[in-house]
C-alpha cells in the first residue's frame, strides 16, 4: 500500500512539474530571460525523474505480486513467469498509459537538450504544444487510469493476464510500437511551433527528420512483431487479417511514410510545406485516435482495453481538443509559411513523390473507411458487420500497381528535371521485366490478369531496386528501405496465391493427404508446466521423396485464468514453412487438425527487417538521404 501511494504520488509531482514547464516556456516567450530557460530544464527533468519513479515502482510492485495494488491483481498472478510479471507492466491500460507517459516526457526532455541550435521561440513553442499533450495524459491517467489503486482487503492471489499475451514477441511488441506512436507527439508539436513562427523550411526539415525516422522506424518494428505473434500464436497462419486493432497501427505508417518523403523534398528542394505541416498533424491525430478506438471499448480484440467507457470519452474529448487547436493555428498562421512558386516539371523526383504521396492517402482513407465504417454503422443502425480483406483487396490491389511504377522509377529521376537518357534506359528495364514476369507467371500458372500485371509491376519494382541498390549510390539508407520493401510487397504476393490449408477432423493414427505430403496423426502427450497443462500431438509430414519431418502442436490450458489456447507448430524453410494447429473436439475422441503451406514466410520477416535496417541507418547517417 506505501508502495502505491509513493507511485501515485510520484505521478502527482509530476503533473505539478508539467504545469511549471508549461508556465515556465509561455513566460520565457514574454521576457525571453536566460535562467527561465534553465528552469525549463530542471523542471523538464524533474518531469521526467517523477514519472520513471511511479514506472518502477509499478514494476516492483509486479515483480513482488503485491495484490494491494489493482493493476496487479487484475493482470498478475503468483504463478506467472518473471519474464511475463514484468511484462505485464504494459499488459494493461494503467500500466500501457504510464509507459506513454514514460516515452513521452523523455523525448520532450531529449528534444528540448538536443536542439540548442534551432531559434529559441520555435524550441520553446514546441515544448509548450508538447507540454499540452503530456499535461491531458497526466489527468487522464490520474483521474481515469491510476495504477496505483489500492485493495482492502488486499487478496491472497491474483486473476492473472491473458495467456496469449504471454508470449516473447508480444512482450517487446508494445514499447517498441508506443515509442513509434508517441515520437509523432514531438512531430506534431514541431508543426505547431513552426508554423507560430514562420520556421517552416528546409532547416526545420532537416531538424524533423531524425524524428519522422525514429517514429517510422518503431512503428515498422512493433507492427513487424505484432505480425510475426498473430501469426504463430494465435493460429490463424497468417500475419495480416486487417483487423482493427492492425488497422490502427497501419494507417499512421501509412501517413508517416508519406510524412518522410514530403520531409526529404522539403529539405532539399524547400516544397511542400503545407503538405508536410498537415501530413504532421495528421499523423498523430491518427495515433490519438488509435488510443481512443483501443480503450472506447467499440472494438474487440485481444489486446483492446475496455474496462471504462469514460476512459474513451476522455480521449475522444482531448482528441477534438487538439485537432481544434491544430486547425486554429493552420489557418491564422497559414500564410507566413507560403509555398515557394517553384515550377515542378513532370518528369522529376519532385512530381514522384507528389504522386506517390497521393496514392499513399488513398491507401490511407481505405484503411480509415475500413475500421470506422463498421463502428459508425452499428451505432447509428445497431448493425454489426465486418470489413475483411475482400474489401481492401478490391479496393486496393488495383492501384497498388501504378503505385509500384512510380515508386520504380521515382528514385532514379532527377531533381527538377530528368533527362532523355533517363526514358531510354528504362525501356530495357521493361524489356528485362517483361521477360522475367512471362517465366514467373508460366511457373506459377496466373492466368487472373490482375495477378499478372502486379507480378509485372512488382518484378519492375524488384529489379529497379535491385540496381538502385547495386550502383555506386550513396543514398544507402533509401535504398535499403526500398529493397526490403520490393522484397516484402513480392513475398507477400507469391505467399498469397501459393498458400495451401486442409482442415481434417482425425483421430490418433489417422493420415490425410495435402498435395504431395502425407501426413500422419502418430500420438499424444501430456505435460505439465508450472502455470499450464497441455496436450502435446506428434505429426509425421512425408513428401513424394520420403523426406519425413515432425511437428509438435500443443493444446494449453492455463491455471489462471483458465483458458485454453492452440500452439501452432511451424517448420520453417527457405522457401516454405508447414504449418500446424490442432483442437480437441468435445465429447469425441477427434482432432481438428489445420494444416497448412505457406511459401516465403520468413522471407516476409526478413524483408521486414531490411526495411526496418534502411530506417535505422538513416537515422544514424550523417550523410543527406533523399528520396
Amino acid at each position: 500500500m506505501i508502495l502505491s501511494n509513493v507511485g501515485f504520488l510520484s505521478l502527482s509531482l509530476g503533473l505539478a512539474s508539467s504545469f511549471a514547464v508549461f508556465l515556465c516556456s509561455v513566460l520565457n516567450i514574454k521576457n525571453n530571460l536566460i535562467n527561465l530557460e534553465k528552469k525549463i530544464y530542471k523542471f523538464l527533468t524533474l518531469q521526467f525523474f517523477f514519472v520513471i519513479i511511479g514506472f518502477f515502482i509499478l514494476l516492483y510492485s509486479f515483480l513482488i505480486s503485491d495484490f494491494s495494488n489493482e493493476t496487479v491483481y487484475n493482470n498478475s498472478h503468483s504463478t506467472k513467469p518473471i519474464f511475463y510479471k514484468t511484462t505485464g507492466l504494459w499488459g494493461n491500460h494503467e500500466g500501457s498509459l504510464l509507459l506513454w507517459l514514460l516515452v513521452l516526457t523523455s523525448f520532450i526532455l531529449f528534444f528540448f537538450f538536443s536542439s540548442k541550435d534551432e531559434p529559441k521561440n520555435f524550441r520553446l513553442y514546441t515544448v509548450i504544444f508538447h507540454q499540452i499533450i503530456v499535461i491531458g495524459f497526466f489527468i487522464f491517467v490520474l483521474k481515469t487510469s491510476n495504477p496505483f489503486d489500492i485493495l482492502f482487503p488486499v487478496p491472497s492471489e491474483g486473476l492473472g493476464l491473458n495467456p496469449i499475451l504471454q508470449d516473447p514477441a508480444l512482450a517487446i511488441h508494445p514499447p517498441i510500437l508506443y515509442v513509434g506512436y508517441v515520437g509523432t507527439s514531438i512531430i506534431f508539436a514541431s508543426a505547431l511551433a513552426a508554423m507560430v513562427t514562420g520556421y517552416v523550411n528546409n532547416l526545420w526539415a532537416k531538424n524533423l527528420k531524425k524524428w519522422v525516422l525514429i517514429s517510422w522506424t518503431f512503428l515498422t518494428g512493433g507492427i513487424l512483431l505484432g505480425s510475426i505473434w498473430a501469426y504463430y500464436e494465435l493460429g490463424w497462419g497468417g500475419f495480416w487479417f486487417w483487423d482493427p486493432v492492425e488497422n490502427i497501427s497501419l494507417m499512421p505508417w501509412l501517413s508517416l511514410t508519406a510524412l518522410l518523403h514530403c520531409i526529404l523534398t522539403l529539405e532539399k528542394r524547400d516544397l511542400f510545406k503545407n503538405w508536410s505541416i498537415i501530413l504532421s498533424i495528421v499523423t498523430f491525430m491518427l495515433s490519438v485516435s488509435g488510443t481512443f478506438l483501443v480503450r472506447s471499448g467499440i472494438l474487440n480484440s485481444v489486446h483492446t482495453f475496455a474496462n471504462d467507457p469514460s476512459r474513451g470519452i476522455y480521449i475522444l474529448i482531448f482528441l477534438f481538443v487538439l485537432i481544434f487547436i491544430s486547425f486554429v493555428i493552420f489557418f491564422i498562421f497559414e500564410n507566413k509559411n507560403l509555398e515557394n512558386k517553384k515550377e515542378i516539371f513532370f518528369l522529376s523526383k519532385e512530381t514522384s513523390v507528389l504522386i506517390n504521396n497521393w496514392f499513399m492517402i488513398y491507401f490511407l482513407s481505405v484503411v480509415l473507411i475500413g475500421t470506422v465504417y463498421p463502428i459508425f454503422l452499428d451505432v447509428i443502425t445497431s448493425e454489426k458487420i465486418s470489413v475483411g480483406p475482400p474489401f481492401y483487396n478490391k479496393l486496393l490491389i488495383p492501384f497498388l500497381i501504378p503505385f509500384f511504377l512510380f515508386m520504380s522509377v521515382g528514385p532514379s529521376m532527377s531533381w527538377i528535371k530528368t533527362n532523355l537518357r533517363f526514358k531510354i534506359i528504362h525501356i530495357y528495364y521493361f524489356l528485362f521485366t517483361t521477360v522475367a514476369s512471362i517465366i514467373t507467371i508460366y511457373f506459377l500458372s496466373q492466368k487472373d490478369f490482375l495477378i499478372v500485371i502486379l507480378i509485372f509491376s512488382l518484378i519492375f519494382l524488384t529489379i529497379k531496386t535491385i540496381t538502385n541498390f547495386l550502383k555506386n549510390n550513396t543514398n544507402h539508407a533509401q535504398n535499403f528501405s526500398h529493397l526490403g520493401f520490393a522484397m516484402l510487397m513480392l513475398s507477400i504476393l507469391f505467399n498469397s496465391i501459393s498458400s495451401t490449408e486442409i482442415i481434417k477432423n482425425i483421430k490418433v493414427g489417422e493420415s490425410f493427404v495435402s498435395k504431395n505430403e502425407k501426413i500422419t496423426f502418430e500420438e499424444v502427450k501430456t505435460n505439465e508446466k508450472k502455470n499450464y497443462s497441455s496436450i502435446i500431438g506428434t505429426f509425421e509430414v512425408k513428401n513424394k521423396n520420403n523426406k519425413i519431418i515432425k511437428l509438435y502442436p500443443e493444446i494449453r490450458v492455463y491455471n489462471q485464468p483458465v483458458i485454453a489456447t492452440s500452439e501452432a507448430a511451424i517448420k520453417t524453410t527457405l522457401f516454405k514453412d508447414r504449418f500446424i494447429t490442432i483442437n480437441l473436439i468435445k465429447d469425441e475422441q477427434l482432432f481438428n487438425v489445420r494444416y497448412q503451406n505457406k511459401p516465403f514466410m520468413i522471407w516476409i520477416w526478413i524483408s521486414t527487417l531490411i526495411i526496418i535496417f534502411g530506417g535505422t541507418f538513416a537515422v544514424f547517417s550523417k550523410k543527406k538521404n533523399y528520396s
